[in-house]
Order: C-alpha cells, then structure tokens, then sequence
C-alpha cells in the first residue's frame, strides 16, 4: 500500500487548482536537473581529444596525464552509490544544488590549473560531485513522473547517458582549437548556473529525512571507498602494468577482493546500510544490472576505440576525430523520440533484443577495418551503435526497474549507475589489454612471415628498396627495413583494432542472449489524449 500511495502522490509543491499538478513546473525542474546531468556525463570525455594540450598547460609528464580522466572517473564511482542515501537524507533539491554550485566552483579552479597536483585535487572535486548529480535524475524519472510519463522521461535520461559521452571528445576537440583547453571546464559555468536557477526554483520533488544523519554506517563507507577505489585503479591502471604481474596491481586487487567481500556483508548485516543491496532480490533488476554493465562496455568502449584508431592510425587531429565521432551523436539525438516510442508499444526484451542486435551489427562492421577507414567507412558503424546503444539501454533501464517497488527506486537508480560506469571501466580495461597484446602477437605473426621465403615479401623489401635509392637515401637497405617495420606495427595495430571490435561483438551477442531471461514487465500505460506529451 506504501508503494502505491507513493506512486500517485503529486510532486509536492507543484498543485494548481482542482488539485491538478502543474507539469509545466515540474518538466522546468526535471530539466535543470538534466542540465547537470549532462554536464557531469560530458566532463568524463571532453579532455579526451585534448589530453596532450593539458598535459603542456600544467607540466604533466606522460605517465601522469591520464590521470586527469582517471581521478574524475575514481571520485565519481566512489559518489554515485551513496547519492541515494544523502538525498534520502537531505531530500533532492538541496543535495542536487550543492552538488552543481560544488561542480562549478571545481570546474573554474581546474581551468584555473597552473599545476598538476592542483589539477587532480580539483578534478577529484568535480568527479565527486559530478557523481551526486547522476543518479538523482534517474531516480526522479522514475519516481516524480507518473507510470505513462516514465517512459518519456527514461528517453531524456538514456539521451544524456548516451550522447554525452559520444560528443565529449567532438566539444572537446573543437573547443580546445577554438578557445584552449581551460574552456574544456570553464564551459560548465553558464549551464551550471542555469541548472541551479531551474532546481532551485522548481524542483520540490521530496523532503528530507534527517533521522539518517545518526547511524552512518561510517565502517561500511570506508570499505565501499576502499573497493571501488582499488577496484577502479586496477581496470584503469592494469593493462599498462601488465596486471597481476605488477605488485601493486596485485595487492590492490586483493584488497578490492577482501574489501568487496566485508562491504557487502557489512551492507547485508546493518541496520541502516549506506548502500541498499535490497534491489539485487528483484529478479528484473539482478537481469537489468547485467544488461547495463554491457552497456557501459559496449558505450564506453566504442567511444573510446574509434578515437584511438583515428589518431593512432590514421593520425587525425582532434577537431577531425570530433567532426568523424559526429555522427554517433546525431544518430543518438535523431533517434532517441523513435527508441521512446518502441518501447512503449513492445515487450521490453524485444527492445533489449533490436538493441543489443543492431549495437552488435555495428560493431561487427569494424570485423573488416582496414588502415584507410575514415568519415565514409564508419559510417554504417556509428549509425547502428547509435540506434542501438539508444533503444538498448533505454529498455535496459526500464526493464530493470520495470518490477522495482517504488521505495528501492533511489537505491537501484544508485547501482545501476555505478554499475553501469563500472562496466564501462571493464570495458576500457579490456581494450586496452587486447590491443597491447594482439598487436605484439600480430607484428610477431607479420614480421615471422617477412623471414619465410615468401616471394611476396620479397619483392615488396625489393621495391621499397628501389624507392629509397631513387630518393638518394644514403642507406636504401636500411631505410627500407625503417620503413617496413613502420609498415608491419601499422598493420598489426589495424589487425588489433579488428579483434577489439570482435570482442565488443561478443559482448553484445551475450546481453541479447541474457534479454531472453527477463519476465515480462507490465505494459506501459499509454498516454490520455489531452495529456500533453511532453
């Protein structure tokens, strides 16, 4: 009876005469929540593209600057499960407006960055509270919006999970040529002020609990920070230290491993848990944390893959590589009213299925990357990655809190994002450990096939040759065999970049395999003529 009475309590503050709920009010407030959203989402890619920039601005070395992604990427993971117990605490508004105004003030002084070590401290600022943002607004679509409104407000949601991501390196890239890179951060200023405008005004959503504040479960906080901050280090880390072949990798793999292990016990056994655990007896949302950890693979991992092939081997510049990753973007915005409308009128494992299946069909198209593949030969790609990762993880979402009681919903908002970020750093772990390894392999396989007898290889080292001695190279021999190596760790790293987007092809066949398993949710109510749809 709780949970139903929940569902058909009005926003508060937000009743117009007759009772009736002023939605106009309510989409205002929704939005600069989304505002922030997008901000925090967009902040995690937008040094993509400009991470050498940065890295003279602040007199980083190249072992240091990847670290302007990864601490944003730590403190944001370590924020998002706790997010649904402050604001169950504090109540939405207050908690969303301190975490913009905190958001702002961190991406001014990271503009301002004259150093590396202030450059990290106030990125972690902003990852911390970028991560209290993101699942505030999930969890409000699904709780503020009555059940034939959900569907529209999810299609908002999964539009800025998708998309900014997707043109982070695109702003990023084109911003960093126009402006420099400090406006990489100090673009957040004016749409952070409009987000705190619009939530401050608008968004009167929930009250606050103050009760919680006694009782923090202050021991299960600092084995959830010690797990994640492990864990997360060990996927962003890993790959460049040769995993468990590095002590310190393997320690803290350990740790995360003992630390995972009392967190949940902990969270389990408590009275008042920091992190509810209670969604994960929902058969749907144990099924939907699968899917979503699939989809921050498949998301962030195709985000992450065709920048780096088109500047590692085609050599694009930043603006090139935005102006070529467009085009995901587009396909997201373009089709995110049709995902919303497919999967009001499907079952949502068919809507699991086409999306994970068209996700996978564009990804199968990088099976036959060549080293000249640019604008034109991605094009297939992006447009069925963007189709599909819109209409996959849309259903994702409202599958798995398609069964969720009312009063989980803050918490399973919590995990699914995190879960969902998670998956995304497994994901870019994975990458970049298969393109380490199978370049090495596939230059081994190359270089092997150079020293047969093949008289193909011969007579291409014969030509080559001939070039150089043409061009009054002083050693044509060695020039050749300079120029031949160049050639076979290109090829290799193009064969690499072929098995990455196999793997990623698995992944996906996997989720539709897994969408089959779900029970089948209840139909979503259509809109009443005259309902307004918004």
């Amino acid at each position: 009876m709780a949970d139903a009475t929940l569902t058909q309590a009005p926003p508060g503050g937000h009743l117009i005469q007759a009772g009736e709920i002023d939605w106009l009010k309510v989409f205002l407030g929704f939005g600069g929540m989304v505002i922030g959203q997008f901000m925090a989402v967009l902040d995690v890619q937008i040094v993509a593209s400009s991470l050498s920039q940065i890295q003279a601005g602040v007199g980083a070395s190249s072992d240091e600057i990847s670290w302007v992604q990864t601490i944003y990427l730590l403190a944001e993971v370590v924020m998002i499960p706790l997010t649904a117990y402050f604001s169950k605490m504090w109540g939405t508004r207050p908690f969303f407006m301190a975490a913009v105004a905190t958001f702002i003030v961190a991406s001014i002084l990271t503009g301002l960055s004259t150093t590396f070590e202030m450059m990290i401290v106030t990125r972690a600022l902003q990852g911390l509270a970028g991560g209290a943002m993101i699942p505030q607004v999930f969890a409000s679509a699904m709780t503020v919006f009555p059940p034939e409104r959900r569907v529209t407000a999810n299609v908002v949601v999964g539009l800025i999970v998708t998309l900014a991501p997707t043109v982070g390196p695109t702003i990023g890239g084109h911003l960093t040529e126009a402006l420099g890179w400090r406006w990489l951060f100090y673009i957040n200023v004016i749409p952070g002020l409009l987000s705190l405008f619009l939530v401050s005004r608008y968004v009167n959503f929930d009250k606050g609990d103050p009760s919680l504040s006694k009782g923090i479960d202050w021991i299960g906080l600092a084995l959830m920070a010690v797990f994640l901050l492990s864990m997360q280090y060990v996927l962003e880390e890993g790959a460049g230290d040769g995993w468990l072949k590095e002590g310190k990798i393997l320690w803290l793999s350990v740790l995360a491993l003992l630390a995972g292990v009392a967190f949940a016990w902990r969270q389990l056994t408590y009275r008042q848990p920091i992190v509810s655990l209670a969604p994960f007896t929902d058969r749907n949302f144990a099924l939907g944390t699968v899917m979503n950890f699939v989809s921050g693979m498949s998301l962030y991992s195709g985000t992450f893959v065709l920048p780096l092939y088109l500047a590692q081997v085609r050599g694009f510049s930043p603006a090139q590589v935005g102006t070529t990753m467009l085009v995901s973007g587009l396909t997201m915005f373009l089709a995110a009213p049709i995902a919303g409308r497919l999967i009001r009128t499907m079952d949502l494992r068919i809507g699991l299925v086409v999306g994970f299946s068209l996700v996978g069909i564009g990804l199968g198209q990088g099976l036959h990357v060549g080293a000249d593949w640019g604008f034109n030969e991605f094009l297939v790609l992006q447009v069925c990655r963007g189709l599909g990762a819109m209409i996959g993880m849309i259903a994702a979402s409202q599958m798995s809190i398609s069964t969720l009681p009312l009063s989980m919903m803050k918490d399973g908002s919590g995990l699914l994002n995190l879960i969902r970020n998670v998956g995304g750093a497994v994901g870019l772990a994975m990458v970049t450990t298969i393109l380490a390894h199978q370049s090495a392999v596939h230059l081994g396989e190359l270089s092997a096939s150079l020293n047969s007898s093949s008289l193909e290889a011969q007579g291409m080292m014969t030509q080559l040759s001939g070039m150089m001695q043409a061009s009054g190279a002083l050693d044509p021999d060695g020039g050749m065999r300079k120029l031949m190596g160049m050639m076979l760790r290109r090829q290799a790293l193009v064969m690499a970049f072929a098995d990455v987007f196999m793997f990623l092809t698995a992944g996906c066949a996997v989720a539709v395999g897994l969408a089959l398993l779900a029970r089948p949710a209840p139909a979503v109510p259509v809109q009443p003529p005259g309902g307004g749809g918004h």
